[in-house]
């Protein structure tokens, strides 16, 4: 299976199929720290992150941002004292892509490089 962590997110404008779950179990392995749930409609890809304090917090949060930018793929990010909570999906299919579980792999470099 291809490593996550060195693919690149691709555009997505719609119309594309989510992914499948048998696709969501294989790249689960790859970052099983991350959970699937139900919200507004669609799957999301979440996962919360536990820090020392607010300032590692938002110096993690500061680094996913730019990871974001980079791949042009967008999460929601809630930096809170001592943790972050990171929700990947792609707006656009209102579901799950390959994009999200790149850049969950992505996030989770970043976390264990802090």
């Amino acid at each position: 299976m291809e490593n996550l962590k060195t693919m690149h997110c691709v555009p997505c404008r719609g119309g594309e199929p989510t992914v499948s779950e048998g696709e969501i179990e294989r790249y689960l392995q790859q970052v099983p720290d991350w959970q699937v749930i139900e919200r507004e409609g669609g799957k999301q890809l979440e996962r919360v992150f536990k820090f020392k304090n607010f300032r590692q917090a938002l110096s993690f949060t500061n680094k996913i941002g730019e990871l974001a930018e980079a791949e042009d793929h967008h999460p929601v990010i809630k930096t809170e004292w001592g943790k972050v909570t990171l929700t990947w999906w792609t707006h656009a299919i209102q579901g799950l892509h390959r994009n999200d579980f790149i850049m969950a792999a992505k996030s989770d470099e970043l976390f264990s490089a802090e």
